[in-house]
């Protein structure tokens, strides 16, 4: 287990005017469970990077110290080997991104893995049963030999946490631990997280009374800088519940009024028939049309992002075939201007889709590539940072948004070009309540116009609220059985 202190703790990005987190007072005891609260863009993210030592001196302006068993970890990053402890546990922080893909570094999943056991100095004897316990603990449903590449987002995120949780760390920093996943892989990951005894855990998750179960404690942080709130999770919400609300966090027992659209879909945009990907997609059938809002759910695995991209137009199926818009040609086949006015993508990992180094530009991006003029693009750019709340990030980086923001624009970039078809994959992803209503209400607002919307989602809320009809995508792919974990070496 770790204590954290943290006394006047403030981050600022580089080439940023706001502060990110700022006045940040908090202390953690040994073993707490703490649940990180405030809408999105607070500082969430940039806090649990502060704790886990990934915020040098030369990416930003820092202010304040944080602290971690005595230690600041910014020097101090690696976890003791666990060698170290008698009951197996160690010092140090392990963290889990809200993007599972950036930290998976080897080519296949038990390398994934072993490799922060290798690098600690984990004796080799342990290391293999370790891995085997911590794939166990996240339900990883693949062999040890499994492609890291061929992975859907849900299961590199319980990749991801298996590497995390191999470590033992004393603290376990968790950022959206189950947002890309199935309801039935969430419910497990909570079940792993929830027999973690021996750890200090600061947990960031949207799914709030999902979360309660695994906490003792709620902190708020203030937008501006400061906390809001700390304390058992009953007191904080029976005093600050509304006002929470109102400013995005997902108080459990808020609901949101339902956006159905009252009218029958009009003719396909877009029709699959028997399209498959080979390894991916297994053979599907699905037509989207003007004025409906089509979710299409399923298991981690089953090719519900693939889809998307065949949909899409970014990527050629090997089987079937997909029309529409009155073309002959499929999707994959249009010229790159054709299909950018027609058919708008938004990416599992928003950044992905990034090509510019300010937020202003990468709206400007599809509306320029359409031939716009210099006043239509600057129109629309505005009227998209302030429909998307970015208009106080429209200088800043990309990369350097919230989860929650990088998702609300690359919505914003398949919004302007105006497309007839919107294909989206997890659009809910990251957001607070507020913007989660807002972005919601701006789709349903759009297929009330006559746009089709495709939605891949796990989001049971963006489901009951806005879908006008939802296609489950059958079972995952075959998947091999649970293999024997423990081969001795590497296999």
């Amino acid at each position: 287990m770790s204590e954290v202190v943290l006394r006047g703790f403030g981050w600022r990005h580089a080439g940023r005017r706001a502060w990110a987190v700022r006045d940040v007072d908090l202390r953690i005891a040994h073993g707490e469970r703490v649940l990180l609260l405030g809408p999105s863009g607070a500082g969430k993210s940039t806090l649990l990077a502060a704790l886990a030592g990934l915020l040098p001196d030369d990416s930003g302006e820092a202010a304040g110290t944080i602290e971690i068993d005595g230690l600041d970890p910014r020097t101090h990053r690696g976890v003791r080997s666990p060698e170290t402890s008698a009951d197996g546990w160690s010092s140090g922080a392990g963290i889990v991104f809200q993007d599972p893909q950036t930290q998976l570094v080897m080519a296949r999943s038990g390398d994934d893995v072993a490799f922060g056991l290798e690098n600690r100095g984990v004796p080799p004897a342990r290391i293999w049963p370790w891995v085997s316990d911590a794939l166990d603990r996240v339900g990883f449903p693949y062999p040890i030999t499994r492609s890291t590449a061929a992975l859907s987002g849900g299961e590199a995120q319980r990749l991801a946490l298996a590497g995390v949780l191999a470590l033992r760390p004393g603290l376990l920093l968790l950022d959206e631990p189950t947002a890309n996943l199935d309801p039935d892989g969430a419910a497990l990951i909570r079940e792993s997280l929830g027999s973690l005894r021996d750890q200090t855990m600061i947990l960031v998750e949207h799914r709030v009374a999902e979360a309660l179960p695994l906490i003792d404690r709620v902190v708020v942080l203030e937008p501006g800088g400061g906390v809001r709130a700390d304390g058992p999770p009953e007191l904080v919400f029976a005093a600050y519940g509304d006002r929470l609300a109102d400013e995005g966090v997902w108080v459990p027992g808020f609901t949101v009024p339902p956006l159905k659209s009252g009218r029958t879909a009009g003719p396909d945009l877009v029709r699959a028939s028997q399209v498959a990907v080979a390894q991916r997609l297994a053979p599907v059938s699905l037509g989207v049309g003007e004025g409906e809002v089509l979710a299409v759910t399923g298991p981690n695995g089953a090719g519900k992002s693939t889809l998307a991209l065949v949909l899409g137009g970014l990527l050629a199926p090997t089987g079937g075939q997909v029309r529409g818009f009155g073309d002959d040609r499929p999707p994959h086949r249009w010229r790159a201007a054709t299909l950018t006015g027609r058919i708008g993508s938004v990416f599992q990992n928003p950044e992905h889709q990034f090509v510019t180094a300010r937020v202003a530009d990468e709206l400007a991006v599809g509306p320029r590539r359409l031939g716009r003029s210099a006043d239509e693009v600057e129109r629309i750019v505005d009227d998209l940072l302030d429909q998307l709340r970015l208009a106080k990030l429209a200088g800043a980086n990309p990369y350097t948004l919230s989860g929650g923001e990088a998702r609300r624009l690359s919505v914003a970039t398949a919004l302007a070009t105006a497309p007839r078809l919107l294909v989206l994959d997890e659009p809910t992803f990251g957001q607070d309540r507020r913007t989660w209503i807002e972005l919601i209400t701006l789709l349903s607002t759009l297929r009330d116009d006559g746009h089709g919307i495709v939605a891949v989602t796990h989001d049971d809320d963006f489901v009951q609220t806005v879908a006008d009809r939802t296609f489950p995508l059958g079972t995952a792919r075959r998947r091999d059985p649970l293999p024997q974990r423990h081969p001795g070496g590497r296999s």
